[in-house]
């Protein structure tokens, strides 16, 4: 005969299945990154619309397709709405950022991402105009894109003041100010190298038109900014960069773009 097994053998051993089965289940549990997404093209691109275009999609992907532990979801948000939004805890971290891009009074933990773009100038192609042209801004009709901090303006994104110091005209598509520039309405628009990329590609016959500087506004080394208590770490995050820098994931998403992946600075 098999003998009956003793009632309190038999809850203990419950017990610690339950236990066993509860931390597991707690080992299992993924840890959500919320990630602002504000229209900054090639990075992001009108996230407000539900576009799932750009950079910052693909690395979001790329990150979460190399581990289990996190899951990384895009926020919509704005280029003058993500300040609140991350002192709100609406997101967890702003990325492809500057900390000196109104960041300075606001508490955060930054994490470089080793990726660098610059910030450059555009004009139209005509006889007699060369690298010159860009030395000097005075008395020249520039196309901005609203809410950005340009170095040349010593990073005041003020609009009325750009537009009385500078005749700027301020939009909110990097297209419209290089059309701008293409038709004379223009003399300078200002865009990342890799958006001019992207543009160039999207039009070919601008190629011949427009003159891009050698003159650099600003260099892009780009961070990740995260507020305190963000599911994931400062520490955490720069690992899982580092494992899709080794990997080439960095290299596939952003040198086609000619953004510079690099090692971060120390």
């Amino acid at each position: 005969m098999i003998p009956l097994p003793n009632a309190k053998l038999s809850s203990s051993l419950l017990l610690l299945a339950t236990v066993l089965l509860s931390a597991g289940a707690q080992a299992e549990v993924v840890r959500e990154v919320k990630i602002g997404a504000a229209h900054f093209p090639p990075y992001t691109v009108r996230p407000e619309q539900g576009a799932d275009t750009g950079l910052l999609p693909q690395l979001v992907e790329s990150l979460n397709r190399s581990q289990s532990l996190y899951r990384f979801v895009l926020v919509p948000t704005s280029i003058p709405r993500r300040f609140g939004d991350f002192q709100q805890g609406r997101t967890d971290m702003a990325i492809f950022e500057n900390p000196q891009w109104g960041w300075q009074e606001i508490e955060h933990k930054a994490v470089d991402m080793g990726l660098e773009d610059a910030e450059i100038f555009v004009s139209r192609q005509q006889a007699g105009r060369d690298q010159h042209y860009f030395d000097d801004l005075e008395g020249k009709r520039l196309a901005l894109f609203n809410g950005y901090h340009y170095a040349f303006a010593d990073f005041n994104s003020d609009p009325a003041w750009l537009k009385k110091r500078y005749r700027a005209t301020l939009t909110y598509s990097h297209d419209s100010n290089l059309n701008m520039v293409e038709r004379g309405r223009a003399d300078i628009a200002l865009v990342t190298r890799s958006y001019l990329s992207d543009f160039l590609q999207r039009n070919p016959d601008s190629a011949g038109q427009l003159l891009a500087s050698q003159r650099v506004d600003q260099v892009y080394h780009h961070y990740a900014l995260l507020r305190p208590g963000a599911a994931i770490s400062p520490e955490a995050f720069a690992s899982l960069l580092r494992q899709l820098r080794e990997n080439g994931e960095l290299l596939r998403i952003f040198q086609p773009y000619k953004i510079t992946v690099e090692a971060p600075h120390d």
